[in-house]
């Protein structure tokens, strides 16, 4: 099997899933716009080869990439990168290569856009909020007649937080289209709920193979608006609500052989027509991996390996890997380097060294959201995890 992996060398952590598809038999060919010197051992080792593209944007160099791998190889039967950045491209390399294993680009422009998510959504009975595309102040002023304020805007395809934004009156809503609104948005009515994920490694047959609860800040967007920091978890367990939704979400937008991240809120008041406390909204759907480390979060929570169930599922259409009962929170600690603490490193490390899993610095590109120094440790419940997070995150 000859498997084109895009840019595997962003997150720093993704060359797990070459190694994994090396210890398959798979040829593994990189693409990437970092020089191959500056590289990782660990992912030069997991590679057949690597190309490398200056710009990834550029499509043209990309495309060329791949033409002189299936010169070379022979046949592209995969074509992946897991990110979210590079997901239309992957699309439009798969069409132009005639590889079936992956979303089309039409397939992909309907799994990206908000809008074109709600009918997959009502054809698997998952509730959702009320929205519609918006391109004037006349039509947002009369879906807000119609569901009150506030509302929430957001890139009708964005990536992350990015332009998502809370409108909270009339008033907000004439100086958000005042700014100009350079790209299709939409609104929605403002739901009030903890947000809460549903990750998966999905068969050929929308199954899944791995299942995952992740629990995040109420709103990500005020996170990065007032450089918050933040704080998420992994959870031991999947409520069965939670898997019940993300199981037929799967099945009705047709996600297969993929590794998703799909995003709900779970009300924390009753909201008619919606549901009641506890019951769960469906947000949006991301058909890659969850960003930044949150895969080595799933691992360590479940003691298990998602790269080599991600990479069975590619290779065998099922997964070979031990299902494990050690259990845990893995909770996500970010701190921003604008605010001071009250706890050094060096007394976090003495306290929690034994449970932390994971530390260092967040990339750039990842450092809004996930802010720029992270500590991951895990725990065994709910009282530690609130008490680690308190204790890392307790500012002067």
């Amino acid at each position: 099997m000859n498997f084109v992996f895009i840019s595997p060398q962003f997150p720093d952590t993704y060359w797990h899933f070459c190694a994994a598809l090396r210890d398959r038999g798979v040829t593994v060919l990189g693409i990437g716009d970092t020089p191959y010197d500056y590289i990782s051992g660990e992912l030069k080792d997991a590679l057949t080869e690597y190309y490398y593209a200056p710009s990834l944007e550029d499509y043209e160099q990309v495309f060329r990439a791949v033409a002189y791998f299936s010169w070379k190889y022979g046949k592209i039967d995969w074509l992946e990168s897991n990110n979210e950045y590079w997901l239309s491209q992957d699309a439009r390399l798969r069409d132009d290569f005639n590889i079936t294993t992956g979303a089309s680009a039409a397939q992909m422009a309907k799994w990206q856009s908000k809008a074109e998510m709600k009918p997959l959504y009502a054809a698997g009975k998952v509730p959702t909020a009320h929205q519609q595309r918006v391109s004037s102040l006349d039509a947002a002023e009369e879906f807000a007649a119609k569901v009150g304020y506030p509302l929430f805007a957001k890139p009708e395809k964005g990536v992350g937080s990015g332009g998502a934004c809370k409108i909270a009156d009339a008033e907000a809503l004439t100086s958000f289209f005042a700014q100009g609104v350079d790209e299709p948005y939409v609104l929605e009515e403002y739901v009030t709920g903890d947000i809460c994920s549903y990750e998966a490694i999905l068969d050929s047959n929308c199954e899944p193979l791995f299942e995952n609860q992740c629990e995040f800040p109420p709103s990500m967007a005020e996170v990065v608006e007032k450089q918050l920091d933040v704080a998420y978890h992994a959870r031991p367990v999947v409520d069965p609500k939670l898997a019940k939704l993300g199981r037929a979400a799967a099945k009705s937008f047709g996600l297969k052989n993929r590794f998703v991240h799909m995003e709900f809120f779970r009300l924390t008041e009753d909201k008619p027509g919606l549901g009641s406390v506890g019951d769960y909204v469906g947000l949006e759907v991301n058909v890659r991996p969850p960003g930044g480390y949150t895969p080595d979060m799933l691992n360590f929570a479940h003691s298990a390996d998602v790269y080599r169930i991600w990479a069975d599922m590619v290779c065998y259409d099922t997964s070979h890997q031990p299902v494990s009962d050690d259990l845990y929170y893995c909770v996500y600690v970010g701190r921003r380097d604008c605010h001071e603490y009250v706890h050094s490193e060096a007394e976090i490390f003495e306290r929690y060294g034994n449970a932390i899993c994971m530390s260092g610095r967040m990339a750039d590109a990842l450092s809004d959201d996930l802010c720029n120094q992270m500590y991951m440790a895990r725990v065994k419940s709910e009282d530690e995890r609130h008490e680690y997070e308190s204790f890392i995150m307790e500012q002067r």
